[in-house]
């Protein structure tokens, strides 16, 4: 666990694609990004905001990093519970 609060916590991915990858997941359940309602968007804009905090307190907001929601399957989404990736720490592909 590298962060938590009454509505996030944080922690390292088991699987990291990257130095740094940590994954930072609402308390209160949601399937993904597609079943937020209009009413969910300040615990998503909480959600980026802890990403860009936890991004320069782990060393790769200088350098960049990449921020991902996975949304159901053909996107790769394996946990059916909204969280957000935080990758970092080396130069990454680009997308296409």
């Amino acid at each position: 666990m590298v962060y938590e609060d009454d509505q996030l916590v944080a922690f390292k991915d088991i699987r990291p694609v990257a130095p740094v990858h940590l994954l930072i997941v609402l308390k209160r359940h949601i399937a993904s990004v597609a079943e937020l309602a209009p009413e969910d968007a300040p615990l998503v804009g909480q959600m980026v905001r802890r990403a860009q905090q936890l991004a320069s307190e782990h060393g790769v907001a200088d350098q960049g990093y990449r921020l991902v929601f996975n949304v159901r399957q053909h996107a790769g989404q394996v946990v059916d519970h909204i969280h957000l990736h935080l990758i970092g720490g080396q130069a990454l592909g680009r997308m296409a």
